[in-house]
């Protein structure tokens, strides 16, 4: 499970700003030792590899931002990355080390909303501040008191996603999502928003992950006659479903249309998904450009997946909490999650949390992928 290449980049690029001056701190570097410390489960392997990658990068960007500007609580900030592999024992096995080994002040994470309901509960039960930053089940508002989301929950994207099918035309839809907490969120939401605006899902359909071949139920969803295929899969799930898509034709004979469309094209060759269009979460907001730019810098190329933001936005949120309170004590970062997150700009956005730690509101772009997805 433990990733020691992963612990140690990140703790490499926490150690190597210490040689940096610290502006506006009269004292000497602090000692590794004497640093605060946030974990993180990421899915850096698995089907959501390719976009764990990208938020962990999101968070390696956040975390050198602050280190250069003197760390948090005059000490260096610290952030211990574990790979869950994209599994749900492995992730909390993952939390339970960085709580009670590591001795985090806080944590973060998931991708995909399987993996972060038992995190975060498990979290919170432990009395420490959970951030989500990537699932966006409704079912996340169950982890409880002490969990907070900078990302936006999926009762708002499938009225979005929803509305934006009708206005394009199509009446009669073949849905297709994962059968976790994740996919029977987002296909109750979608179904129940599409058929109050006068539409029909003529089939819907919840895939078991990690499966070779998805055949049977694309030719399921071509019998149901609609007029959109409407999918939403992880990264190499999703490759597997339109590369086979593209070979039975149905890519040609019916268009296609994604829910979070970086996360469902980024492990897809382009010609599968040629014209795809879909919704995602807006990857970067007025005050993200420097970030923006600050990745492509690094990377030479754009974000991968719609989804790197919200992990920066975490960490500095999360680093900004700490030093308003003034102590890592879990208590008194909670509340000052609270106080930071009303009204914060962040590079995806303004953040407010309501009265659950929820992200009051969600910006959402309409998409189409065109050489890589983009807005429409």
């Amino acid at each position: 499970m433990t990733q020691p290449m992963t612990r140690r980049t990140a703790a490499l690029a926490a150690c190597a700003l210490l040689a940096q001056p610290a502006a506006g701190l009269a004292q000497t570097a602090p000692t590794a030792q004497s640093s605060v410390k946030f974990g993180a489960t990421l899915s850096l392997t698995g089907a959501s590899a390719s976009i764990g990658e990208d938020q962990r990068r999101g968070m390696l960007l956040a975390l050198e931002e602050i280190n250069a500007r003197g760390g948090v609580l005059g000490q260096p900030l610290q952030l211990i990355v574990e790979d869950t592999g994209g599994r749900a024992v492995s992730a909390l096995d993952a939390a339970k080390k960085l709580v009670s080994v590591d001795k985090v002040a806080a944590v973060l994470g998931e991708y995909s909303s399987s993996l972060t309901i038992p995190v975060g509960q498990y979290v919170v039960r432990e009395g420490l501040p959970f951030v989500n930053h990537g699932s966006s089940s409704p079912a996340v508002r169950s982890i409880g008191d002490g969990s907070f989301s900078v990302i936006g929950l999926d009762d708002a994207s499938a009225r979005f996603s929803a509305q934006d099918l009708w206005d394009l035309g199509y009446r009669k839809v073949a849905f297709i999502a994962p059968n976790n907490a994740y996919g029977q969120g987002v296909a109750a939401e979608f179904k129940k928003n599409f058929e109050q605006l006068g539409g029909t899902l003529a089939t819907q359909l919840l895939y078991t992950a990690g499966q070779s071949t998805y055949r049977r139920e694309l030719q399921q969803m071509e019998r149901s006659k609609p007029d959109v295929f409407v999918y939403s899969a992880y990264g190499q799930e999703a490759a597997v479903i339109n590369r086979e898509a593209f070979d039975l034709g149905l890519h040609q004979a019916h268009p296609w249309y994604a829910i979070y469309h970086t996360m469902c094209t980024t492990d897809s060759a382009p010609e599968h998904v040629a014209g795809q269009r879909g919704i995602d979460v807006r990857s970067v907001g007025p005050q993200g450009q420097n970030f923006k730019a600050a990745y492509e810098a690094r990377h030479g190329h754009p974000f991968k997946s719609s989804y790197t933001g919200y992990a920066y936005d975490a960490v500095r949120l999360l680093a900004a909490a700490v030093q308003k309170a003034g102590t890592t004590q879990p208590d008194a970062v909670k509340q000052a999650l609270r106080s930071v997150a009303n009204g914060y700009e962040g590079a995806t956005g303004t953040l407010t949390f309501a009265a659950d730690g929820q992200r009051a509101e969600q910006p959402y772009q309409k998409t189409v992928y065109q050489g890589r997805v983009q807005p429409r």
